[in-house]
């Protein structure tokens, strides 16, 4: 669990539960946290670290055993995975784009003797469903108008933990010895705690917590209290108007497809409404309120476009290679421009 990371709307924890109940096998979910990432700082940290701490919290009351794990000196996580790997029937990952994690991944890949897959669970469209590169978000939401209903049939579970029927286990001292479970001090984020860890202490924690039950709970707001005025208010500073979303869906502590649904949900609306392509116009097709409309296009068209460029650009999506000839001839033009 390295990108999603939550309980609920996520496609590759049900792909792992699939397996646990075909192979009649125990399920445990590795959830750990590196120091050495980049950018590694307090505020990320305890970000994250509330999650896992949510996360334990969640997974306690079933079958599944997780295992989170801080690192605590650089370099002390390393082998931890292959352990764990040297007794599984198969390795479950996140399909996570971007970053360190391909690399990381395909790195662990060649280390494991087990069958390892990753799955993809970032948006509501699957990010390889096409070989196209789109550069603008019109050619996208054209493409999505034709193919994204087909997809949105195919949710993922959204109590996967409920009545779970897998047989437990626990973890040999051999792994237990060397890679402890996080200690509680470091669960619950406590600032000695993590004043003791090896990253950048000059960045101090934001007032946003992390978690899966602070986003559920932001989300419930926002559709309730603040979708309808989204299209105005999210360009006012001021009016608090914006989902306040993106740090949960970046940290996979809320799952794009939890929102959709819930967004769906108020707007009384089903995938059966949706009729033939209107050209990628960016109001009219979802068949929902304008506001809806509006979050929704940000939601999906905006935010699953960088994904599309990520999974299949993955050698220069991070480049101004990649920006269209009009980027980069207004890049140019004003290049020489008198700046402090």
């Amino acid at each position: 669990m390295t990108s999603f990371r939550r309980t609920r709307f996520n496609f590759a924890l049900d792909r792992a539960i699939e397996h646990a109940k075909q192979l009649a096998k125990p399920l445990v979910v590795l959830e750990a946290l590196r120091v050495g990432y980049p950018d590694a700082n307090d505020r990320l940290h305890t970000f994250i670290l509330e999650g896992m701490a949510e996360n334990a919290r969640r997974f306690a009351n079933s079958p599944v055993l997780h295992f989170p794990y801080v690192e605590e000196v650089k370099g002390d996580g390393s082998g931890l995975l292959e352990a764990l790997a040297a007794q599984a029937c198969v390795v479950v990952g996140d399909d996570w784009p971007c970053y360190f994690v391909p690399r990381m991944q395909a790195a662990a890949a060649e280390r494991l003797d087990v069958r390892f897959e990753v799955v993809d669970s970032n948006g509501v469209w699957p990010m390889h469903a096409t070989d196209r590169v789109f550069t603008t978000a019109h050619s996208f939401r054209a493409h999505l108008q034709k193919t994204l209903p087909e997809h949105l049939h195919a949710m993922p579970n959204d109590a996967p933990l409920s009545r779970l029927d897998l047989p437990t286990v626990k973890l040999p001292s051999s792994i237990t010895s060397r890679w402890s479970r996080a200690a509680k001090d470091l669960l619950e984020a406590r600032p000695a705690a993590i004043a003791a860890l090896p990253i950048d202490h000059s960045v101090p924690p934001g007032k946003m917590h992390g978690g899966s039950h602070v986003a559920e709970a932001r989300l419930s707001l926002f559709v309730s209290k603040k979708l309808a005025d989204y299209p105005v208010a999210r360009n006012e500073p001021e009016e608090d108007g914006t989902s306040a979303l993106s740090p949960y869906l970046h940290f996979g502590h809320i799952s794009a497809h939890h929102v959709f649904a819930e967004v769906a949900k108020r707007e009384k609306w089903t995938p059966d409404v949706l009729g033939r392509s209107i050209g990628g116009a960016k109001e009219g097709w979802w068949k929902m309120s304008a506001a809806a409309e509006s979050f929704l296009d940000e939601l999906i068209t905006w935010r699953e476009l960088a994904f599309n460029m990520a999974a299949l650009r993955p050698d220069d999506y991070g480049s101004m290679a990649t920006l269209p000839a009009f980027a980069k001839a207004t890049h140019a033009k004003h290049a020489k421009d008198p700046r402090e």
